[in-house]
């Protein structure tokens, strides 16, 4: 027999595209896709003709379907489909469809993810119930576990990229199918574990007048200025309940200042007016709200000097703003100085100050739709996360008492 008849004996056409050859001992199937311009290869893992044959061709018919429907054969690995995404979230951010701070959230939620389902797992091998184990994994992933709120996020960002990719024909499912959360089952306890209380807040604010004494700290004036800076970010915060980037982009033009008259024989206000663009908020609108502590912007507007009314509020120089690190790592040491317990293990952050905004404006006795329009949020979202607060206004009407004063007036006790 000639070399010819040998190679053509080990090498065998089935179809037009699909042809099996032996390799060593076994046979393998191989079949060009024109859709992706390459051959598919793979093992028939058998050594006799026949059962490859028969396997070749069932393959061929699979992929053949397959592509019928535009499946690809070739994957991606989960890391590629996620740097695909983050790409595509990149140019909305130079775009200005959405913001920086939501860029870094979305990629913060995609490398648990990519924590989870490992960076080298082909995204076609992926099916719907992929996922289904994210929700132990990430409540397992530190001591304090992960919120409920922060769990729905994630999942809704998981299941946008996922979206996103099979519309790229890079994912055989849309959407993975995660645990159900019922509508209040958001961790309101949380929430609460995570606020301050008044009591807490009140000690905070003390004991950053201490933080802040250039004399007994012996600070010079560069740290004087930031421990200022996070000082009244603080204030600010806990009286405006801005989000991190709305309050850090804030300019000096956006805030003017009014004097609120309360009634006959009482002090007036002074209220901040405060301008939110929309283009520095996370749901894209702006909106105006009113909030206490004008005399912050007042007081921390004497001691930076801002040069011009467009100079961010919440910088040294006008022009950088405040890093989040920088604000955190003051923060926990005002927290610390006032004694706040377990701030760590509850997950006190300066975004609590926005919690603490949001539950003193309930338990005031404005309504969630309110408080709402103040937030920049919707109804749905106030109602199901502090929906909590209500049984707490409850019980406090319950107990509520008074008395008579020396003149016989009732006043409350």
């Amino acid at each position: 027999m000639s070399h010819r008849a040998k190679e053509n004996d080990n090498r065998i056409w089935l179809f037009d595209k699909v042809l099996i050859e032996r390799r060593g001992e076994y046979w393998h199937f191989r079949m060009w896709l024109d859709g992706e311009g390459k051959y598919a290869r793979e093992s028939l893992k058998t050594k006799v003709l026949e059962t490859a044959k028969k396997r070749a061709e069932e393959r061929y018919i699979q992929l053949r379907a397959d592509q019928m429907v535009g499946k690809r054969y070739f994957s991606i690995t989960a890391e590629e489909g996620v740097k695909l995404y983050l790409e595509s979230k990149q140019k909305e951010v130079e775009l200005k469809t959405i913001t920086k701070g939501r860029y870094g959230t979305v990629s913060t939620h995609l490398k648990h993810w990519l924590d989870y389902i490992k960076r080298d797992t082909r995204l076609k091998e992926l099916d719907a119930n992929a996922a289904e184990g994210y929700f132990a994994y990430r409540m397992k992933s530190r001591k304090t576990g992960v919120s409920h709120t922060t769990l729905a996020n994630e999942q809704c960002t998981i299941n946008s990229m996922m979206a996103f990719l099979f519309r790229k024909k890079e994912s055989l499912v849309e959407a993975f199918e995660f645990p159900k959360l019922s509508k209040y089952e958001i961790d309101n306890e949380a929430v609460r574990r995570a606020t301050l209380t008044n009591k807490e807040y009140s000690a905070l604010t003390v004991k950053m007048r201490s933080y802040v004494d250039r004399n007994a700290n012996n600070l010079d004036d560069e740290e004087y200025l930031t421990r200022e800076l996070a000082r009244h970010y603080v204030l600010i915060a806990a009286n405006a309940g801005l989000r991190t980037g709305e309050q850090q982009q804030l300019r000096w033009c956006d805030v003017k200042l009014l004097d609120h008259e309360q009634g006959v024989g009482m002090q007036s206000k002074l209220l901040a007016e405060i301008y939110v663009r929309k283009e520095t908020s996370k749901v894209r609108k702006d909106r105006k709200l009113y909030c206490r502590g004008g005399f912050y912007f007042q007081r921390w507007k004497e001691i930076v000097q801002p040069k011009s009314e467009t100079d961010l509020i919440f910088s040294l120089d006008g022009k950088t703003r405040i890093s989040n690190r920088t604000i955190l790592y003051h923060f926990h040491r005002m927290v610390k100085l006032a004694g706040i317990e377990n701030h760590e293990e509850r997950g006190i952050v300066p975004y609590s100050l926005r919690h603490f905004m949001i539950t003193q404006r309930v338990l005031s006795g404005l309504s969630f739709q309110q408080v709402a329009e103040m937030c920049g949020t919707s109804d749905t979202e106030i109602r199901k996360t502090y929906y909590h607060l209500i049984d707490d206004r409850r019980l406090a009407n319950a107990v509520a008492d008074y008395k008579r004063d020396k003149d016989g007036r009732i006043v409350p006790i």
